[in-house]
């Protein structure tokens, strides 16, 4: 004989089991948890920019760059705009580009990447310092070894400095051994690009264009005597 009761039917209208409703309670906690989370990541002061720190700035303060970051102190890190941030360390006129991140629980990293100059060239006001993409960034004495640029009006939209990049490509592509001679570049024209020795030999590099190939034989070149090196003609080199 089968006992009826054992089979729990649900009818219509019937309230729905109470364990169906566990997972929407544990998704409301989780839901409740993570806003909690973020309401103390955002006001608390346990999170916050306790520690600042900055690296790879050689010729800028860190002073300075701190004040261009301009992030006080106790700042939460969930607020830091690091991209911002970055962009106003950059503004800096020594800061090719920097990067700025949050460090959990307490700290913001701040690397920073100078220009190194290329060249310098001489102006009434002084002596000013030009990176490889043409930005003159600095007033100063040049480091040792950081060759004269030589054109009418230097400047990063000027037509002349369009020259003067080309000539800084040029002695880029030099061998590693021979940059370090190089004291003077000219540019006159795209097509008229002169380099000037320790010794005072002189190099015409003619174009920037086939500056590798340039490169590679102007050493042994050097090795003939003569007093100018033509090597805007690569395949015909001359020595005089």
């Amino acid at each position: 004989m089968r006992r009826s009761g054992r089979t729990a039917r649900i009818r219509s209208g019937s309230a729905v089991p109470v364990r169906n409703r566990k997972p929407l309670y544990l998704t409301a906690v989780a839901v409740v948890t993570v806003v909690a989370l973020g309401l103390v990541a955002w006001f608390s002061p346990l999170l916050s920019a306790r520690t600042i720190t900055v690296v790879g700035n050689v010729g800028v303060p860190s002073e300075e760059v701190l004040a261009a970051l301009a992030v006080p102190a106790g700042t939460p890190l969930l607020r830091v705009d690091a991209g911002a941030a970055a962009q106003r360390v950059a503004a800096i006129a020594k800061v090719d580009h920097a990067r700025v991140e949050r460090r959990y629980p307490s700290t913001i990293r701040v690397t920073v990447v100078e220009r190194t100059p290329a060249v310098f060239y001489d102006a009434p006001e002084g002596t000013h310092l030009m990176d490889a993409s043409g930005v003159a960034y600095a007033i100063e004495p040049a480091p040792p070894g950081v060759p004269r640029l030589k054109v009418a009006d230097p400047s990063r939209d000027d037509p002349a400095t369009t020259d003067a990049l080309t000539a800084l490509t040029a002695l880029t592509a030099m061998p590693a051994p021979l940059r370090p001679q190089v004291t003077e570049i000219s540019a006159g024209s795209l097509s008229d690009i002169h380099l000037t020795l320790a010794d005072g030999r002189q190099l015409v590099w003619g174009s920037a264009e086939g500056s590798a190939y340039k490169a590679a034989i102007v050493l042994p070149l050097l090795g003939q005597p003569g007093q100018v090196y033509d090597v805007s003609s690569p395949d015909l080199p001359t020595v005089r």
